[in-house]
């Protein structure tokens, strides 16, 4: 399991956005902008996808490439499809049926999967909750100081990691004790490592792997 590089997340997200104004006369396609919202309609194919302090909303069915915001939210439409996606103080929310084919990652900020909407890298934040509702991820789960919940039915190949916060960075959080849930009939894959005290809730219908670092308590019936 992959640790966060805080610096380089952070870095690489912004370095992205603000370079985007003025690599824009690569592509045609690429969409940024900076102190707005950037909108990809239903149905429509763009490039890299960016802006700093706005949001980014990819419409139901859109096709885009990289898309990510600094200090704003973003929304992956139903059926839309990104290779990558990350934000810097911003949500993540993936609608249902959509896929992102590589790497989700939120700095300080939540992340959401609806009904059928698939990762199929890495989806990793710093501070927020990760849920999945009917979800899959193929790379893995990570977090310092999110809450996580692995709805019912949902698959998660590569395991789960909450990790400690390192070199002084991101103290908001890290007082709060973390709680897993995993939930009925859901399926986790690899292992689950916890570097720091949390609280692991796994229905009795769930299988998972090897637990490293947390004490497993069951639960029956729909949540704990």
């Amino acid at each position: 399991m992959r640790r966060i590089l805080l610096p380089l997340a952070i870095s690489s997200v912004i370095l992205a956005a603000v370079a985007m104004p003025l690599a824009a006369a690569a592509s045609d396609n690429d969409i940024s902008k900076v102190n707005g919202t950037v909108q990809v309609d239903a149905g429509q194919h763009a490039g890299d996808v960016s802006s700093v302090n706005g949001s980014v909303h990819i419409g139901d069915g859109a096709v885009v490439q990289e898309a990510s915001t600094v200090n704003g939210s973003l929304d992956l439409g139903a059926q839309a499809h990104a290779s990558k996606l990350g934000t810097v103080n911003g949500a993540i929310r993936l609608a249902d049926g959509s896929q992102v084919d590589g790497t989700v990652e939120a700095v300080n900020g939540a992340i959401s999967l609806a009904r059928g909407a698939q990762v199929n890298g890495h989806l990793s934040n710093v501070n927020g909750g990760i849920n999945l509702d009917d979800a899959h991820v193929a790379g893995g789960l990570e977090t310092v100081a999110g809450d996580i919940t692995v709805g019912a039915n949902s698959h998660v190949e590569g395991g789960i990691l909450v990790d400690q916060p390192h070199n002084g960075w991101f103290h908001f959080g890290s007082d709060h004790k973390p709680t897993i849930v995993i939930g009925p009939h859901a399926v986790v894959r690899g292992t689950l490592e916890f570097r720091r005290e949390v609280v692991l809730k796994v229905s009795e219908s769930a299988q998972i792997g090897p637990v490293k670092g947390a004490t497993v308590e069951k639960f029956s019936g729909a949540a704990p």
